[in-house]
């Protein structure tokens, strides 16, 4: 079936449209280093015809340690955000933790998204709603698949429609994520596109010790099923060497690994659809 169009810039997202990316750093490390990536990913749009949506993160309020890098902040991360819109062109997509974050940030970027954890914060999902920015909701690793449509609820009652799901695993015992892809169309039975998200779902939350490990060996593996079961877009996160990454380092996909999987996912698209 088809989902609503929701537009993002020049990418559009679900309706029938092409596969889109939404890729970048799990959190801004440096300006210089946002800005590197930015490129590259820009470049990758362009040389690809890719419908690609820039995602970096200003804060990461859920780190498994108190002592771990959280990124530059609100203030300073928005302007490197704005840096990348001007010189990339690119549509941006950061998490927003807070109510009192929504209005700043909408003010800079193209997509506010709700995490996964925060995904049945009814404060926060009304507040991102009357931005009237487009609003990605993570599914939680705790809900159903049909749960989101009380989500989707709380954000309509703004009026805003502009809304996609992300699909990024359900919690499997201690340590560990499992993907079902049957919440891909259960999702997007509910009206919106839904992008999966293949990093996030390859994490080990809290394997290690204090941080989060993962298997990023394995995110295209659950990338290519997402695409044969019907995802509208493929959400990565991405690093020229995650083993230096900040981050999600474990589950990271590599940078120079990106133009292969995305050929090989366009691809897969095509013939489901």
């Amino acid at each position: 079936m088809k989902t609503k169009a929701v537009q993002i810039g020049r990418v559009k997202v679900g309706g029938g449209a092409s596969l889109a990316l939404i890729a970048g750093p799990c959190i801004i490390e440096s300006r210089a280093g946002c800005l590197d990536l930015a490129r590259r990913l820009a470049d990758l749009a362009k040389a690809e015809s890719i419908p690609l949506v820039f995602k970096a993160s200003f804060d990461k309020a859920n780190r498994s340690s108190g002592s771990s890098f959280r990124g530059p902040g609100l203030v300073e991360g928005l302007k490197v955000l704005a840096a990348v819109k001007e010189q990339t062109g690119l549509p941006i997509l950061t998490d927003v933790h807070r109510v009192e974050q929504v209005e700043p940030a909408a003010e800079i970027v193209d997509v506010l998204q709700v995490p996964a954890f925060l995904c049945r914060q009814t404060d926060l999902l009304l507040a991102c709603g009357e931005s009237g920015r487009v609003v990605n909701v993570k599914k939680g690793q705790f809900l159903a698949p049909d749960d989101m449509a009380n989500v989707i609820a709380k954000i309509e009652s703004t009026g805003n429609r502009k809304i996609f799901l992300t699909e990024r695993g359900s919690s499997f015992g201690y340590h560990n994520l499992v993907v079902d892809m049957r919440s891909l169309p259960k999702m997007r039975a509910l009206g919106y596109p839904v992008v999966f998200d293949a990093t996030h779902s390859v994490q080990e939350p809290g394997g290690g010790g204090t941080y989060t490990s993962g298997d990023a060996t394995m995110a295209p593996v659950l990338a290519r099923a997402a695409v044969a079961a019907g995802c509208d877009a493929v959400f990565v996160e991405t690093h020229v060497n995650p083993a230096r990454a900040k981050s999600d380092k474990d589950n990271a996909i590599a940078f120079r690994h990106l133009r292969p999987l995305w050929k090989t996912l366009r691809s897969l698209h095509g013939l489901v659809n």
